[in-house]
């Protein structure tokens, strides 16, 4: 099959409604959680949701990413057309279900009431989940959609693909970092400040 053949193929749509109606569900189930008052609920989706952000963005940033770069562009292309869709609105809904749930869990525990010099860890994970945010939203989800439509296109540019994908490396990479920095913050306050 040639290359032209092979780009000819119809590919998969960009949006895939399967998945929005999940997230949906997902925020959904967030708000009866949250409206439950059920504190362990409430803690056990906030330990899930962040557990799977922080394990895909890990695996994302120094697993998959060093491998695709091994592989040649049309392997590469394959695989970002079958991931980054999913990527697009999965982590979206996982990166605010984690930390809504994470703020009524503190208000719960009434963080945002405590005294100096405790109520710096409070204010440390707020502003390095309020930096995940932006940076989430303002930089990577744009990252990704470009990506996902130059990957779309007949004939790609695989440098600018190239660039691209290194910048959404390094940046889900230094969101995986910041996210083991939050554990550590999580660990002071499970364990008692």
């Amino acid at each position: 099959m040639s290359m032209t053949d092979e780009q000819a193929v119809e590919l998969p749509p960009l949006i895939r409604y399967r998945y929005l109606w999940w997230a949906a569900a997902a925020i959904a189930a967030m708000w009866a959680v949250i409206l439950s008052g059920d504190e362990w609920l409430l803690n056990w989706l906030h330990v899930i949701t962040g557990v799977l952000w922080t394990g895909i963005d890990l695996f994302l940033a120094f697993v998959l990413g060093p491998t695709l770069r091994k592989l040649d562009f049309n392997t590469r292309r394959a695989v970002a057309i079958a991931l980054l869709p999913r990527t697009l609105i999965l982590m979206p809904a996982l990166a605010t279900i984690s930390p809504t749930t994470g703020w009524y869990l503190a208000v719960a525990a009434g963080y945002p009431e405590l005294a100096a010099p405790e109520i710096w860890w409070f204010w440390g994970a707020l502003g390095i989940t309020a930096f995940m945010g932006v940076q989430g939203v303002f930089y990577i989800l744009p990252i990704n959609v470009i990506a996902c439509l130059e990957l779309r296109k007949h004939s790609p540019d695989e440098q600018r693909i190239g660039r691209l994908m290194r910048h959404y490396i390094w940046s889900v990479g230094f969101q995986g970092v910041l996210q083991v920095s939050i554990i550590v913050v999580m660990s002071r306050f499970a364990t008692g400040l």
